[in-house]
């Protein structure tokens, strides 16, 4: 039970990261900017919270992480701009504003009193003392992904586009406002998962909070069958890439094998997902 639990608050925001990522890449786009926002979201949260409160505080961070993403959207969507080098920019750009708004100094949440306290609850909180709290962004996550991509007009959509942007404009999509919703969507989940992050670590760092998180995410919707030039979304498929990375990390750290070892794994499993995708298409 231990190892589950330990593998639920681990996985969380991988899953978060992972399902925004999904709609991104459906698209035949790419968001590597997602570690990033969590570390602006976790920030910002613990930066506004002391003033506003804990619940104002996390809107707030949503909110603003929401715009990074529309921002996105509209460069890539209206502008026709590579996703690539737009996220590359706002990867950098996004981190270094979030180690100003922390002074370049990491926020200890146990020195910020009672709010502190809060946020650091929200991160160790288990349901019926059992079964860890991050288990309900998890599972709403792929609820809500699961329901967009296969029961809304949207999620047929986001499949047209990443199918043929040019033929889903001609054929009246708004290929703009589904990637600015797409990228807004992306920015959301990962500024959740920056917040549980912050919780679940007690402590808001700008420079290292989702560190190579969008690693993971692309990973694990690689694993999951998502081909990388969109068209597709496989949800379900994303959870489980997130657990093999996941299963991979945590068999390295048991049986004491160095962390550079489970890179080089991890490694060796999106090559061969994406030699599989090759072989399907042919």
């Amino acid at each position: 039970m231990s190892n589950l639990n330990n593998i639920i608050t681990q996985i969380c925001p991988i899953i978060l990261c992972g399902m925004g990522m999904t709609l991104v890449i459906s698209t035949g786009g790419i968001d590597i900017s997602v570690g990033s926002v969590m570390a602006l979201s976790g920030v910002l949260t613990a930066k506004l919270m002391t003033s506003m409160g804990l619940v104002p505080a996390i809107l707030a961070s949503l909110i603003v992480c929401i715009g990074v993403g529309c921002f996105t959207g509209v460069m890539v969507g209206k502008l026709k701009l590579q996703a690539m080098v737009v996220t590359l920019g706002l990867m950098l750009g996004i981190r270094g504003v979030a180690q100003v708004l922390c002074g370049g100094r990491d926020i200890y949440l146990n020195k910020l009193g009672e709010v502190g306290e809060q946020l650091s609850f929200l991160g160790t909180y288990k349901l019926g003392k059992v079964i860890p709290i991050q288990i309900i962004p998890i599972v709403l996550s792929i609820v809500i992904v699961w329901i967009i991509i296969e029961k809304t007009v949207l999620g047929r959509r986001i499949q047209a586009v990443g199918d043929s942007i040019k033929s889903s404009s001609l054929s009246g999509i708004n290929t703009a406002r589904t990637m600015m919703i797409v990228y807004g969507m992306s920015a959301l989940f990962a500024a959740f998962a920056g917040v549980f992050q912050t919780a679940k670590v007690a402590v808001a760092a700008g420079s290292s909070l989702g560190q190579l998180a969008e690693l993971d995410a692309i990973a694990a919707v690689v694993i999951g069958g998502t081909p990388m030039r969109g068209g597709k979304a496989r949800v379900i498929g994303t959870v489980v890439g997130a657990l093999i990375m996941q299963m991979i990390t945590l068999t390295c750290v048991m049986n004491d094998i160095p962390s550079q070892y489970a890179q080089v794994f991890k490694a060796i499993i999106i090559v061969f997902a994406v030699f599989i995708q090759r072989e399907k298409r042919k």
